[in-house]
């Protein structure tokens, strides 16, 4: 029995601690002069960059989709146009 209450002293103590250093990382954080808090946000900033980037390109992605289903009906469309137009050629040769 006491070796476990010493056991659990011992980690309510490193509980103890390691809770002061969350704290202290916490308030780090909230101070935009320190170096942690300044990588941070800027890690931060460079995420929504990013985001933004993707969603940029996300939607291009899109226009050309589209795009080339247009470009697409119109190749069909014109070989069509074309075998027609041979064909008649060929009718008057």
């Amino acid at each position: 029995v006491a070796a476990l209450q010493d056991e659990k002293n011992s980690l309510v103590s490193e509980n103890e601690i390691m809770n002061d250093r969350l704290e202290q990382l916490d308030d780090s954080l909230d101070d935009p002069n320190t170096v942690v808090a300044k990588k941070y946000f800027n890690a931060q900033l460079q995420l929504e960059q990013l985001q933004e980037e993707n969603f940029r390109l996300e939607a291009a992605k899109d226009d050309y989709r589209v795009h080339c289903e247009d470009l697409e009906k119109q190749l069909i469309e014109l070989q069509h146009r074309n075998n027609e137009l041979t064909s008649l050629a060929e009718e008057s040769r």
